[in-house]
């Protein structure tokens, strides 16, 4: 049943974010494509807020999310959430701002896996971090053969948040350990053989698929009839690159602590192994042993608890020293040196890992009920 008081929200004028009404979709694009469409705190919020209205907007059968195209005619869906902006929040001993922008980001991200409508993002180019968490949870995902995916938050001395938790675990054989820990970028192929993205469309075809999803009568049962239009535009996709090295990832990752994975790469010596151990040595070793206990101890936790977990850890990832000097290394000074503390795995203590899973002295998120 609609809601009389919401139905004449059909767009709003946010430049950041722009959501429309056009037949029968809902349609919303992230529109700062110079910083690669990357999340400030006033789109979450419009995002929140605009699907909200759709969910009891009869008029609106299904939801459409892209990312604005740039002047070299690139179309990231989105880099994540904006970092510089929590970078300069660090000022601030309370971290009011991390408080705000990651409640809401969470909030959103749990609103969209339990959305009740089809909620379609279309991926032509770079989808990372929080550009995964507005995707992934939703109940389609058209990749493209521009599509660049990555959960690289180790790199920046974070954790794979926005759902990473509850998603990871669940690739097929490994995988998503391996993708955590390494932040191993992924292409097209990548993406349709682990499940990341659930339909392949060419980036040829992309815009005439935009004009169909706008011109199409999605009233009746809009998931099928969704899948029938995509059905039209779908592609296969050829042999994924990551296939190749799945016996080696089942053979490394399968362990029961890092320091394990570390002595099966070791002990493997191939080009893979070698490159692997290089990439781990570049990322923050607190981010490492947390995020192994993260997917290795909290992957069973249903969707809405992984949630709560997650802003438990990424507060306590705003207290401390690696995520602000990642963010410096790769963001700000770009010299791409962070000098992590500690240096190494091994001075990474159990008890000062456990401390990102306790409860914020601010309390636990608080998941607002959307109706």
């Amino acid at each position: 049943m609609k809601n009389s008081n919401l139905v004449n929200l059909s767009s709003t004028n946010d430049e950041d974010v722009l959501c429309s009404k056009i037949g029968s979709i809902g349609h919303i694009v992230l529109n700062r494509p110079y910083a690669l469409n990357s999340l400030t705190d006033k789109m979450i919020a419009t995002m929140l807020s605009v699907l909200n209205v759709w969910a009891n907007d009869d008029d609106v059968c299904v939801v459409v999310v892209e990312g604005a195209s740039s002047t070299n005619n690139k179309r990231p869906f989105c880099s994540g959430g904006d970092i510089r902006m929590i970078f300069e929040g660090r000022e601030d001993p309370q971290r009011n701002f991390a408080k705000s922008f990651f409640s809401q980001e969470y909030r959103l991200n749990n609103f969209i896996q339990k959305y009740p409508k089809p909620y379609l993002s279309l991926i032509d180019g770079v989808v990372m971090g929080g550009g995964v968490g507005i995707s992934i949870h939703g109940s389609h995902r058209v990749v493209t053969d521009r599509v660049l995916f990555s959960m690289p938050e180790t790199g920046i001395g974070l954790f794979p948040d926005v759902g990473g938790t509850y998603f990871l675990p669940r690739l097929p054989d490994l995988t998503g350990i391996y993708i955590a820990l390494t932040s191993q970028r992924l292409n097209l192929e990548d993406c349709i053989y682990l499940g990341i993205g659930t339909h392949y469309v060419r980036s040829t075809d992309y815009q005439a698929l935009v004009d169909d999803l706008k011109t199409s009568n999605f009233q009746g049962d809009a998931f099928i009839k969704l899948d029938n239009l995509l059905e039209k535009y779908l592609k296969k996709a050829g042999t994924a690159p990551i296939s190749k090295n799945i016996e080696n990832i089942k053979r490394c990752f399968g362990a029961s602590s890092l320091d394990e994975i570390y002595h099966n790469l070791k002990l493997h010596k191939t080009t893979w192994s070698s490159e692997t151990l290089r990439d781990l040595s570049k990322k923050s070793p607190t981010s490492l042993k947390v995020t192994f206990k993260q997917l290795s101890e909290f992957k069973h936790l249903d969707f809405e608890d992984v949630m709560k977990l997650e802003y438990r850890m990424v507060i306590k990832f705003n207290f401390s020293d690696d995520l602000f000097e990642g963010i410096r290394a790769f963001i700000i000074d770009k010299d791409f040196s962070p000098a992590w503390n500690p240096k190494n795995i091994k001075d990474v203590e159990d008890k000062l890992v456990n401390e990102y899973f306790q409860e914020p002295d601010s309390g636990d998120i608080n998941f607002r009920t959307y109706s």
